[in-house]
């Protein structure tokens, strides 16, 4: 295994400190402190300013960091799933990594797959099981 990149640690751990109750909390918080400081600076534009600056920023940041999350899960979940498909007997290994196919070619085999799905729920509606590989 390669070592982690600084931005793959950094994504990681943010992902999992912005998801905690006490991270929701201190943003609660912030807002909080916010609103009272309100008439303090009399609502001015500039009060208004530092709370649409700071929540802009940390939005903008948190898209990239969120999205890098979710590739990471994503591709975790993909290469379990083609593991799945490759030891499973009587399994159609062309659905190996059939997420980097074209658009065309996915709806062929969605096509395929909605066919048999179709298939099968007729024969259950006939009494018959819904077991096994229907091409056997």
């Amino acid at each position: 295994m390669s070592k982690k990149s600084w931005y793959s640690n950094l994504a990681k751990s943010t992902a999992r400190f912005s998801g905690r109750p006490m991270t929701f909390t201190l943003a609660v918080a912030v807002i909080a402190v916010w609103l009272v400081t309100g008439p303090i600076f009399h609502f001015s534009d500039t009060w208004q300013l530092v709370i649409n600056t700071g929540t802009t920023i940390v939005t903008f940041l948190m898209v990239f960091l969120i999205q890098n999350t979710q590739n990471r899960d994503t591709e975790a979940i993909q290469v379990k799933l083609d593991e799945l498909i490759r030891v499973t007997k009587g399994a159609h290994n062309a659905l190996l990594d059939i997420e980097e196919i074209e658009e065309d070619e996915l709806d062929a085999f969605r096509a395929r797959y909605q066919m048999l799905a179709k298939a099968a729920r007729e024969e259950i509606m006939q009494g018959l099981q819904d077991t096994d590989t229907p091409e056997a």
